[in-house]
């Protein structure tokens, strides 16, 4: 005898007391834009950025990092390095099996397996990793330098995370750099860490500092109203990403401009307008239950 499938609705399984067998989960949508391809909105990877998402019936993870460009002048590909990092942080966090994951944890262990490579991958790069623990229904990240997240609420930012500087322009980093004593060498400890609670329909905006350097809190946020929060899909994520990047990209170019940038280059002392030309990479998530959206 066949035994016929019948769907419960949210509200009834709420009243049944089953609400929190109803798993929260990240739905995705990622943009950029490399800054020596302007017209090049939307790859996987932009630049000098990377990114890596993973998604199990545990946990969602995300995170990002921002290569040092000034690698360059000693011959080193900057990519290199954030992609390599990345790929580490991906890697542990597909096989990792606790029920907890430590983001500062992720980010010590994928540092070290590149320290103790044979051929040191050398270069320096920001990182922000933010994990979804489904269980406790938390987010819990850590953020290293100037790339960062946010948490937006309807039209309110519940969260934002801060940006750590040595000084104007020059970001908390991870490096590698034997035989360069003036590279800046932080830890992955040294990272800021915060844990939130989430609610259905929050979006959660990572970005590296190519975005947040070149558009206020309330641009973005303006960016994510025609985003339903009840109903979110991919195709509005992605194009709500997409719009943050050229946009960022744009008002990157323009001299006049008073960018973020240019208000913290002034408070500095420094006599600066105009917005900074940089790699743009945007993960995008919206909170969703996974009941709902099995299979996106």
């Amino acid at each position: 005898m066949m035994i016929p499938f019948v769907y419960l609705g949210r509200s009834i399984l709420a009243g049944l007391g089953l609400r929190n067998a109803i798993k929260p989960r990240l739905l995705f949508a990622c943009s950029g834009v490399p800054r020596t391809h302007p017209y090049n909105v939307g790859p996987a990877h932009c630049g000098d950025d990377a990114f890596f998402i993973v998604e199990n019936d545990r946990r969602s993870v995300i995170g990002i990092a921002d290569g040092v460009g000034g690698w360059r002048r000693y011959d080193v590909d900057p990519s290199e390095f954030t992609r390599t990092l990345m790929m580490n942080c991906e890697r542990l966090a597909r096989t990792t099996t606790t029920d907890r994951l430590n983001p500062v944890g992720l980010l010590q262990r994928a540092y070290e397996q590149m320290i103790r490579l044979k051929k040191p991958v050398l270069g320096s790069c920001t990182a922000c990793i933010l994990v979804l623990d489904k269980e406790t229904r938390e987010v819990v990240a850590a953020n290293l330098g100037d790339s960062g997240f946010m948490v937006v609420r309807g039209d309110s930012i519940v969260y934002q995370s801060q940006e750590q500087q040595h000084y104007f322009n020059t970001p908390y980093q991870l490096s590698i750099s034997p035989g360069h004593r003036d590279v800046i060498q932080d830890r992955p400890s040294d990272a800021e860490t915060t844990k939130i609670s989430i609610q259905k329909g929050d979006l959660i905006v990572m970005a590296t500092d190519g975005l947040f350097d070149n558009m206020y809190h309330q641009q973005i946020i303006d960016r994510l109203k025609f985003i339903d929060r009840h109903d979110p899909t991919y195709e509005s994520l992605k194009e709500a990403a997409d719009k943050l990047a050229g946009d960022a990209r744009n008002l990157a170019e323009d001299q006049e401009y008073m960018s973020p940038f240019a208000m913290k280059a002034q408070s500095f002392g420094l006599n600066l307008r105009g917005g900074k030309l940089d790699d743009i990479t945007i993960l995008l998530a919206a909170i969703v239950d996974n009941l709902e959206y099995p299979d996106r």
